[in-house]
């Protein structure tokens, strides 16, 4: 009869079991299908460990919570260094990395992970937490630790011959109550290695930039995604502009379209900026009054699962430029064209800024702005790319151009009022940018199908 029982007792069980990963599979299936599984993280971490020192750890700590005033805090957004090891997007959390495997305690390991404890009280305000079991679950982990339990950490950081770490902002705080938050975890790191010479945290940045600016395919569908949504923004925009409309309504329509076609978040702050605003390079205050002889610089992207999209676009408030303008847009474009046709594996990282430059200089001067090339700086003063990913200005290491890198390419020309040259040329602001993808041959430009001469946009805001 006992033997009955226990059979009975344990189908019990497994019935509940079966259902209880039903019901999770079906909350999960209602949700973001195309997150990076474990094995992408599991492989960065690997590749990371291939590149560091014998006999070293990495320490990685995941970003801090952002107080935006009084008792609201700034939406989290995950250290990208973290997020692209871990694949963690929660707060408090810190990862270690081991270059070989290391016996702590009672277990042999090459990486611990430890992260917040579940909590239904803070769940039922801020959302649900993985804890340990849901970490080492969706995340893959085999060894994952509530973040109180790193001040129990038995590891002699002095047995290291290289100790990398996430680099310390000034703008973690403490809360009291949480003896694992990251003000705590920080503070326990510093102590376990204190005195001690081998900590390096460029050590880290150098290895996370070697890896972070080839991009995987995984990441280039992300990446697509991010542009894909940030195009289909742009070219609503330029359906919908009216010169009786504002920079921050324009800033609504990009942001709306971004936001309805799945974006999480924008990269970065928007930039609308017209008229005198489109000679200011990170203009983002965006509340002026549109009118129809303005020109309107529009530099926005979509982020998508991390990782950002950076476009600009330059456009007539009116639906058609200017005599004016149009030579400005036309050179700006000219140089653009220059500039990604040399974005080619083996090129210098500055090729593209290179050839644009000489190609503004020259256009500048013949149309009487300029009276010396070495003038050009006076309206083209920023530099033409940088590398994009999980950070806008995504990490790298700035050499020569490698397959599989995402940059920018973007010159502008910004005339603002009161420049040493004819009036009719002030508060013209061009500025025109599209993501480029350097290949093992010619590059590929990611955001290409967005509108970007001057006939195709004047087309395309008639609509």
């Amino acid at each position: 009869m006992q033997g009955f029982l226990f059979l009975d007792m344990m189908r019990t069980l497994l019935f509940f079991v079966l259902v209880s990963v039903q019901l999770w599979a079906q909350q999960d299936s209602l949700y973001d299908q195309d997150w990076f599984d474990a094995s992408f993280h599991k492989g960065r971490r690997e590749a990371l460990r291939q590149k560091m020192a014998e006999k070293s750890v990495a320490v990685v700590f995941a970003a801090a919570e952002r107080n935006r005033s009084n008792d609201v805090d700034y939406q989290y957004s995950q250290d990208p260094n973290f997020y692209y090891l871990t694949g963690l997007t929660e707060p408090n959390a810190v990862l270690l990395i081991f270059k070989e495997p290391q016996t702590i305690d009672s277990i042999t390991t090459t990486e611990i992970l430890y992260v917040q404890p579940r909590s239904p009280h803070d769940e039922s305000w801020t959302g649900k937490r993985l804890g340990v079991q849901g970490a080492k679950k969706k995340l893959g982990f085999a060894d994952v630790y509530t973040n109180d339990a790193f001040s129990d950490l038995s590891l002699d950081f002095k047995k290291m011959d290289k100790i990398y770490h996430s680099y310390f902002y000034d703008d973690v705080r403490d809360d009291k109550l949480d003896a694992g938050d990251l003000y705590s975890l920080i503070k326990t790191f510093i102590e376990k290695t204190k005195n001690l010479s081998t900590k390096d945290s460029y050590g880290l940045s150098l290895l996370m930039a070697d890896l972070r600016e080839i991009k995987t395919p995984e990441e280039l569908i992300q990446m697509q995604k991010a542009i894909d949504i940030t195009c289909l923004a742009h070219q609503e925009l330029m359906k919908k502009m009216q010169h009786n409309t504002t920079e921050y309504q324009a800033q609504a329509i990009v942001e709306y379209g971004f936001k309805y076609n799945g974006s999480e978040y924008v990269g970065y702050p928007s930039i609308v900026g017209a008229g005198e605003n489109s000679c200011i390079l990170h203009y983002i205050t965006n509340r002026k009054k549109l009118t129809k002889n303005d020109i309107m610089v529009v530099d926005a992207g979509a982020e998508y699962h991390g990782y950002t999209a950076d476009v600009t676009r330059s456009l007539p408030i009116s639906g058609t430029f200017s005599e004016e303008q149009k030579k400005i847009y036309n050179l700006v474009l000219k140089a653009q064209l220059a500039g990604i046709e040399v974005c080619k594996e083996g090129n210098l990282f500055r090729s593209a800024h290179n050839a644009a430059v000489e190609v503004i200089k020259k256009g500048l001067m013949d149309l009487g702005i300029i009276s010396a090339p070495n003038e050009f700086a006076k309206y083209f003063f920023h530099g033409t790319s940088h590398y994009l990913g999980l950070d806008v200005h995504d990490v790298g290491n700035y050499g020569r151009l490698k397959a599989n890198q995402v940059i920018t390419v973007e010159p502008g020309i910004y005339i603002p009022e009161n420049s040493p040259c004819d009036k009719k040329w002030w508060n013209i602001g061009v500025r025109i940018e599209d993501d480029v993808l350097i290949t093992n041959d010619k590059p590929r430009v990611m955001s290409g199908k967005l509108p970007k001469t001057v006939e195709e946009i004047e087309a395309l805001m008639k609509k």
